[in-house]
């Protein structure tokens, strides 16, 4: 379980407005963490588009359009995460950074 993967991530039970069922999504705890703890922070993906909201970034995961929903952040069990299903390119992974920077930073 490697930073900026994406894997299949069971996300239920959830309660009110958290982001429900099985889907993909982007590991973005530091790699020093998930390997010595038994739990990963990911921000979900999903395939309902919001292009003006700064909160989600624009993504393809399948060859499909997608959005990490960066408001939705959590920290999960290792339990939850299923197979690889990509990663982010370095660009990719250094917007969703400054995404995060921007939303929870300092």
């Amino acid at each position: 379980m490697k930073r900026y993967e994406i894997r299949w991530t069971t996300l239920d039970p959830a309660a009110g407005a958290e982001m429900a069922k099985t889907r993909p999504s982007v590991i973005v705890s530091l790699d020093v963490l998930n390997r010595r703890l038994e739990t990963v922070t990911v921000c979900p993906l999903t395939s309902q588009l919001h292009p003006t909201w700064r909160s989600r970034m624009q993504v393809r995961c399948g060859g499909r359009p997608a959005e990490v929903a960066v408001d939705q952040i959590r920290t999960i069990s290792k339990a939850r995460l299923g197979t690889k299903i990509g990663s982010l390119s370095e660009d990719e992974a250094a917007a969703l950074r400054r995404m995060i920077t921007e939303m929870y930073g300092a």
